[in-house]
C-alpha cells in the first residue's frame, strides 16, 4: 500500500480549520484578529502549535503552521523529504 506515513502522524485539520490557517497565511504580518467566526478554528490550531496569539490579540502563523499550510494546503513538497509527494501527484 502507497501512503504518505508522515501525513498519519500529524493531527488531522477538519476542512474548517485548513480554510483558517490559509486565511491566517494571506493575512501576513497583520495577523487575523480574535472574535471572527473563524475564532475557534484559529483557536484549535494556536493549541496545535500552528499559529500563535500575539500580545496585540492578533493570531500569526509559526514555522510549523507556515510548513503545514505548504504541505497541506497548497501541497507543496518540502525540500527535505522530495519523496513524499502528496497522494495524486506521482
Amino acid at each position: 500500500m502507497d501512503c504518505d506515513v508522515a501525513r498519519w502522524t500529524e493531527p488531522y485539520l477538519e476542512t474548517c480549520c485548513r480554510a483558517a490557517l490559509h486565511r491566517l497565511t494571506l493575512a501576513g504580518l497583520l495577523g487575523r484578529p480574535t472574535g471572527l467566526q473563524d475564532g475557534p478554528c484559529l483557536e484549535r490550531i494556536a493549541g496545535m502549535g500552528l499559529a500563535r496569539l500575539r500580545a496585540d490579540g492578533r493570531y500569526e502563523p509559526t514555522a510549523d503552521g507556515l510548513r503545514r499550510h505548504a504541505t497541506e494546503v497548497l501541497r507543496q513538497v518540502s525540500d527535505a523529504a522530495p519523496d513524499q509527494t502528496p497522494r495524486g501527484r506521482r
